[in-house]
């Protein structure tokens, strides 16, 4: 199975400027999750970003990772993605990793699965993602954690940055029932292929998606396929905020 692992990462993070090079116990951010990548059995890893800042960092660990400079007017990580597609001229069936910038605990093995998933699956599904449970009802309020609802066929239905699915009732209790197994916390990661990249930069950004600041919805917006498949037992944690990256950097120095 060939896949291209491409790393979008902008300096100027709305909510953590400059967190791309924040120290993770000794090592830059952006290189956790760079290195990562590398031992995913990627055929090519490629760290795409507006900033010469990042590159120079990229460039100093002589890694075999690539960087290639963008433009700096993306409304989302997919459309910097699309830029790079189009600059290496990716075949239209060539299997593409998203992996986000911010996830430094995405682990290789989870990178090269959601591109496995992807790989056996039809040509309908336009993305595969993951999700794990919710461990506890702070991360259930946590806007923070994007949260994401699957129907029967383990199709996203919605994510959302609230506490989703609903209960009416004791939702603390609800956390210890069964029916938990449908609070899942989305990790972010996607597998596509080429061609859908090309679908995806002639969509207008869609008024959910820019009601939660989540480029996902755009897809099912515009009425596409987003498998998620649930992993058990998952600790990941996306780098929003300096608390989230010093509970990070604690789970490093374990």
């Amino acid at each position: 199975m060939n896949f291209v692992v491409i790393i979008p990462v902008r300096f100027f993070s709305t909510r953590f400027p400059g967190k791309a090079l924040a120290d993770i116990n000794g090592k830059p951010m952006i290189i956790r999750v760079m290195e990562n990548a590398l031992d995913s059995g990627a055929d090519k890893v490629i760290v795409a970003t507006d900033s010469s800042r990042i590159a120079r960092v990229i460039q100093s660990e002589r890694s075999e990772s690539e960087v290639c400079l963008t433009r700096s007017n993306h409304q989302s990580g997919t459309e910097r993605l699309s830029e790079v597609a189009v600059n290496y001229k990716f075949s239209d069936d060539q299997i593409i990793v998203h992996l986000q910038g911010d996830e430094p605990l995405i682990s290789s093995i989870m990178i090269r699965q959601v591109a496995s998933i992807l790989y056996s699956m039809s040509s309908a599904t336009a993305m595969v993602t993951l999700a794990t449970p919710l461990r506890s009802f702070e991360e259930a309020c946590d806007d923070n954690i994007v949260k994401v609802v699957v129907n029967a066929n383990s199709n996203a239905l919605y994510f959302s940055r609230s506490m989703i699915p609903w209960n009416t009732g004791d939702f603390k209790n609800y956390l210890d029932s069964e029916l938990s197994k449908m609070l899942l916390r989305h990790i972010g990661i996607y597998s596509y292929r080429t061609k859908f990249l090309s679908r995806y930069i002639e969509w207008t950004k869609s008024p959910l998606e820019q009601l939660e600041r989540l480029e996902q919805l755009r897809v099912l917006w515009h009425g596409e396929t987003i498998h998620v498949s649930v992993i058990d037992d998952v600790f990941s944690i996306s780098v929003n905020t300096p608390e989230s990256l010093m509970h990070v950097n604690s789970v490093f120095k374990k």
